[in-house]
């Protein structure tokens, strides 16, 4: 195996160890309880650095055994993936940009405006909400934090900066309505039922609560956008290397292809 085939092995086994972390950002995301109920952009992430991986994988035999065919389509298919999770990482990075949230009145937790998000995901979100809500219920989100200990008191639990997206905006009302704290899944006797239309949605009964209203759909929203942030960064950074390991890639695989050209002239002319 000459040098540059050399190269090409090294660089394909990079390129495996750069689909790991794509791979872990889509299990990461699959196994994040808050997004349990919406299955968006999860196996896209898995199926593309499951892919690279196997191409990869490929290219590193094709090296290994000198097989220029497997070599070139190797190439071929890894400049088609690249482009592809370029094309899902711009795609997140502008429906996740805009952000819905803001500070709610004298609270440490936010609150979420529908409004605040992205055209195409208040769509999928609207397109989808009766399985989604249903998802909800039945996941018992709000019977979770109703049963944390850390909540004895009104203001033990407005002074909570912990609250989940989800658990803002789908088990109680919007603060501005002005219900009284009785636990964190029960409020009761609105002073300022006009201030918003999740004021009449809201309703104590624990498996209705606030999942009709449009905060609940923002809750979730806020939710995507929180853990797409986060899976972004390790994308990113593996969508970089393997642009780099595809340039190398390419400059050995031509040299490796120069150095055959020299045998064949050179065992021809001897």
């Amino acid at each position: 195996m000459g040098v540059s085939n050399n190269i090409v092995a090294v660089v394909n086994f990079i390129a495996m160890l750069c689909s790991i972390p794509i791979i872990g950002a889509g299990i990461w995301l699959a196994s994040k309880q808050d997004n349990a109920c919406v299955h968006l952009f999860r196996w896209p992430v898995i199926i593309i650095g499951v892919l690279l991986l196997l191409v990869s994988l490929f290219g590193f035999v094709g090296a290994v055994w000198d097989r220029p065919c497997l070599l070139a389509t190797h190439l071929f298919c890894m400049a088609a993936l690249v482009l592809l999770l370029l094309t899902l990482l711009v795609f997140a990075f502008v429906v996740t940009r805009p952000d819905g949230s803001y500070p709610a009145p004298a609270r440490a937790y936010s609150e979420y405006r529908l409004e605040g998000y992205s055209g195409w995901l208040k769509t999928y979100i609207l397109d989808h909400w009766p399985q989604i809500r249903a998802c909800l219920s039945a996941n018992d989100v709000c019977g979770k934090l109703a049963r944390r200990d850390a909540f004895f008191t009104a203001d033990q639990f407005f002074r909570s900066g912990d609250l989940s997206p989800i658990q803002s905006g789908c088990c109680k009302p919007p603060t501005l309505c002005g219900y009284n704290y009785v636990n964190p899944t029960l409020w009761i006797n609105p002073t300022n039922p006009m201030a918003d239309p999740d004021c009449y949605t809201w309703n104590t009964d624990q498996s209705l609560l606030c999942y009709g209203c449009n905060s609940c759909k923002a809750g979730i929203l806020g939710s995507l956008r929180h853990e797409w942030r986060k899976a972004n960064i390790a994308l990113i950074v593996a969508t970089v290397a393997l642009i780099w390991v595809y340039i190398i890639g390419c400059s050995a695989f031509k040299n490796a292809q120069t150095e055959e050209l020299f045998r064949r002239y050179k065992r021809g002319w001897v």
